[in-house]
């Protein structure tokens, strides 16, 4: 498998996304749950995907937000959150996207990647929501 970087080829590896575990927390006098997610390929990404970039649009009020963006969304294409400033690889370890603890979750997820600089987009596996 090509290993994505900013000279390499245009195509970045698929995201293999597995369900890590759920989280429960309090915040804002609710109980939520967040789900837990990581790509276990993450090495087979260049931490110059992940670089600031100042040259291309901002993220809300970042203006140095990173070059690659990951948006982790339901089977049905719903945004369930969205990552804009990672700044290595290894934060692809640290995904996840929350929920009112009564609310029931999504069966599955994906992750997105888009890598801003060569407008490239590619999705993951399917992943479970429980263990």
């Amino acid at each position: 498998m090509d290993r994505a970087c900013a000279d390499g080829p245009v195509s970045l590896p698929e995201p293999v996304l597995v369900f890590i575990g759920p989280e429960y927390f309090e915040a804002g006098g609710k109980e939520w749950t967040r789900y837990r997610y990581t790509v276990t390929n993450l090495a087979d990404y260049s931490n110059e995907l992940f670089a600031m970039s100042p040259d291309l649009p901002p993220c809300g009020d970042n203006p140095k937000a990173a070059r690659t963006w990951v948006n982790v969304t339901n089977k049905k294409g719903k945004k369930l959150n969205e990552f804009c400033a990672l700044k290595k690889n290894d934060d692809l370890n640290g995904l996840w996207f929350s929920l009112e603890r009564n609310v029931i979750p999504p069966s599955y997820v994906f992750v997105e990647l888009t890598d801003r600089k060569t407008d490239v987009k590619i999705k993951s596996n399917l992943a479970d929501t429980t263990e």
